[in-house]
């Protein structure tokens, strides 16, 4: 298939520029990456020799314009080498879930055919299944950066040699990224060198990117939150990224703390927040220097806000998803505390609108479906114009995502469409009904689902996972709940769990709560 975007008729193509190349060139001693996994650093002169090295490696294999590499692997300067090395390639990265089974792999790699997979030594079974499974050529087995290991052999027998510079554009694509599948089989996400661009523009301006940036990621790489939010941008502005190879929230408070690490951007969903903020060491840690805290990614519980406000760092909220680069909306921080709960506005080069079931632009505080358009949002799916064609209305990307705007035009993300659930007639979002259950001081993580009723059609389901040492009952909760909100939102009842279901970068799957505590033999509550 096309690699390709067609554009609009007098438009030319934008040609790819190389950023490490640019950076190498004009401060080749500045530190591009410090891999805490590996205890390595590099500076962009190291990076960019890593670069050609690899790509003279994939060159020799055969691997060019509009080929396939995959990657298996934990957070590493490895996501760079092989990004950038096929930037210059022309060649496509699959970054792949570590977190997925063999079966769930095969089925994206038979679709998406890479001709190389570089994997990390913890996954060396699951690659020489899905090598044999897949007819997946050579493997490069990465191994804490030990010289001894396939995927730095490879590196160390090119270096200093190069696989040329395939003439790009901006509609190439560069990524392919499949989406976790919570509605049916993965769809591979393409990503362009433009949406990177623009990506890079779109997040560096309000979040005051520059060459003395530290951003430190805990995010996985093979996800766009990780990748993007804002490893890319930092890279592009010629700044430093801080690499957390898995999260722990007592070791990426050591780090945020540690003024050695000079930490000052960071990103998360939720969930890293929320376990930073209940970790004992939270409340003694230095944040002076944090300049940019973003969240994203789902609805952030006001508690979780809150709780970081109060130790002097404001939670900036965005909004973006896999095929919009990520960022299209953006808090400005001179608003964090003045709209509390909103993801900002459009950004510079995004546009945004929120449209009810006709297919009208809402008014302030409607509830609708929130769309994007831009020179961020992918041209579609590897290999499926079926989930293009129903992605896309015109121009416009439909996200599947329920929001509203106030009267000023600040936005807020409600919930996810497939999330909500409607009680006698009305809809109920269940980030609303979160927030004010993680108000209960007993409660460490809080999700709503919704479960078939014979009166009300669905009722509420508040499964909790408790602090040490707590409990609750059914009645304590119901009671908090409706003093604070309407009777057709307040739970139906409670399932109390030990954990709740995450996937690698911290969102709940509500999936996995629902085939739990619905599936098809569940009997229905009146």
């Amino acid at each position: 298939m096309s690699t390709m975007v067609s554009r609009p008729e007098g438009h030319g193509p934008v040609p790819a520029y190389d950023w490490i190349r640019h950076h190498a060139d004009n401060r080749a001693a500045k530190e591009a990456v410090r891999d805490l996994g590996s205890d390595r650093s590099f500076t962009y002169g190291d990076l960019d020799r890593r670069i050609d090295a690899l790509a003279a490696y994939m060159a020799s294999l055969g691997i060019g314009r509009g080929d396939r590499v995959a990657v298996l692997a934990h957070n590493g300067v490895e996501f760079f080498d092989v990004q950038f090395a096929c930037g210059r390639l022309g060649a496509i990265s699959v970054l792949l879930n570590w977190r997925l089974t063999v079966p769930e792999l095969e089925y994206i790699l038979n679709d998406s055919a890479p001709k190389l997979m570089v994997y990390d030594v913890e996954f060396a079974a699951s690659a020489e299944k899905l090598q044999e499974l897949c007819s997946i050529g050579p493997l490069l087995e990465i191994d804490g950066g030990k010289a001894t290991s396939t995927y730095e052999q490879a590196i160390a027998g090119f270096d200093g040699q190069n696989g040329g510079r395939a003439d790009l554009t901006h509609d190439d694509v560069v990524t392919i990224m499949y989406t976790s599948g919570t509605t049916g089989l993965p769809k591979g996400a393409m990503i362009t060198h433009g949406m990177n661009f623009w990506n890079c523009v779109n997040l560096g301006i309000p979040g005051g990117l520059g060459f003395d940036t530290v951003h430190f990621n805990v995010l996985p790489l093979f996800h766009t939150g990780g990748l993007n939010c804002y490893c890319n941008p930092v890279l592009h502005a010629g700044g430093t990224i801080v690499l957390l190879k898995a999260f722990d929230p007592g070791e990426a408070l050591g780090v945020i703390g540690d003024p050695e690490q000079g930490i000052t951007h960071f990103f998360g969903v939720p969930a890293p927040y929320q376990f930073m903020m209940q970790h004992p060491d939270f409340a003694t840690t230095d944040l002076s220097r944090l300049r940019i805290a973003g969240v994203g990614g789902a609805p952030c519980a006001l508690a979780i806000m809150e709780a970081w406000t109060e130790r002097g760092v404001s939670l900036v909220q965005g909004f973006g998803m896999t095929e919009t680069s990520p960022a299209c909306i953006f808090l400005d921080p001179g608003d964090a505390l003045r709209k509390v709960g909103s993801t900002g506005k459009p950004l510079l080069h995004t546009e945004a609108r929120i449209v009810n079931e006709d297919g009208d632009d809402c008014g302030p505080d409607e509830v609708g479906e929130l769309w994007v358009a831009g020179p961020n949002i992918t041209p579609g799916y590897w290999n499926r114009p079926d989930a293009t064609a129903d992605a896309f209305e015109g121009r416009w990307l439909k996200t599947g995502d329920a929001a509203r705007i106030d009267d000023e035009g600040f936005m807020y993300i409600v919930d996810r469409w497939k999330d909500m659930y409607i009680s006698g007639g009305e809809n109920v979002y269940p980030a609303e009904v979160e927030n004010v259950l993680y108000q209960l001081p007993q409660v460490a993580e809080a999700a709503i689902i919704g479960i078939p009723s014979d009166r009300w059609g669905e009722v509420g389901l508040a499964v909790l996972a408790l602090a040490p040492g707590e409990s609750i009952e059914r009645t304590e909760v119901q009671e908090h709940c409706a003093s604070r909100l309407a009777k057709f939102k307040v739970p139906s009842d409670i399932a109390i769990v030990d954990a709740l279901p995450r996937n690698a970068t911290g969102k709940v799957l509500k999936r996995e709560l629902r085939d739990r505590f619905v599936g098809a033999d569940a009997p229905k509550v009146t």
